[in-house]
């Protein structure tokens, strides 16, 4: 059964048991809409604005990624060969169809752009993503999932490298959902928030990395985008 159908149909049940009609009327839905823009904020922590780079890279550091600044979106390849050598991986990689503009080439680097794959032989080890928002408050990555923005690329690759726009940093966790309702207009199919690589101390509290996904994460952040 098709996602959306399913959804639809958890729903009318739950409307079912709360004795309510089928659809919600647009008035409701217009009453839901005020309550959201009006519902007050909590007390937030101080995050100055022109320091929010600073304090997502050092939040980053914390969580055990790593970060490079760049100043234009064309350094990215070159970026990202850097990284991968300074690694031992191969200098090879999938990415989001959005950065097929891209000179990966002449970086002697080799991406190809679609979803990943985790079988065997050949598994995906390498990916690259945008990001809906980065939090610098936490140094977390806002990933909403879609046909060009599989969420499978931040999870199957070993290493997840991300580039995060200045433009798309903002202070608090907040602030995530209120670009959502602003520029999406409903929930996505999925939104995860990633702090660092995965991690675990289930066994023993002792730490491992990449128990549940990728345990490299680097951040390429672009300052002027």
């Amino acid at each position: 059964m098709p996602t959306d159908a399913a959804k639809a149909r958890i729903f009318a049940r739950i409307r079912h048991a709360l004795g309510r009609q089928s659809e919600p009327s647009s008035d409701q839905v217009q009453a839901a809409s005020a309550y959201l823009e009006r519902h007050p904020v909590g007390p937030l922590p101080p995050v100055d604005v022109a320091q929010r780079l600073q304090r997502f890279e050092q939040q980053s550091a914390k969580l055990s990624a790593s970060t490079e600044r760049l100043s234009d979106r064309s350094q990215i390849p070159q970026a990202v060969a850097r990284y991968l050598a300074s690694q031992h991986l191969e200098p090879k990689a999938i990415a989001w169809p959005a950065f097929a503009d891209l000179d990966w080439a002449s970086a002697g680097l080799v991406v190809e752009h679609r979803p990943p794959v985790r079988d065997e032989p050949a598994p995906d080890l390498v990916g690259i993503t945008g990001c809906f928002a980065a939090i610098a408050e936490t140094g977390t990555l806002a990933m909403v999932s879609g046909p060009q923005t599989p969420a499978a690329m931040t999870l199957l690759p070993e290493t997840h490298i991300a580039v995060v726009p200045a433009s798309r940093l903002v202070s608090h966790m907040e602030a995530v959902f209120d670009l959502l309702r602003a520029e999406l207009g409903q929930p996505p199919r999925a939104l995860n928030f990633i702090s660092g690589p995965s991690r675990t101390a289930d066994i023993e509290q002792t730490l491992v990395l990449g128990a549940h996904g990728p345990y490299r994460v680097h951040l390429l952040l672009l300052e002027n985008d």
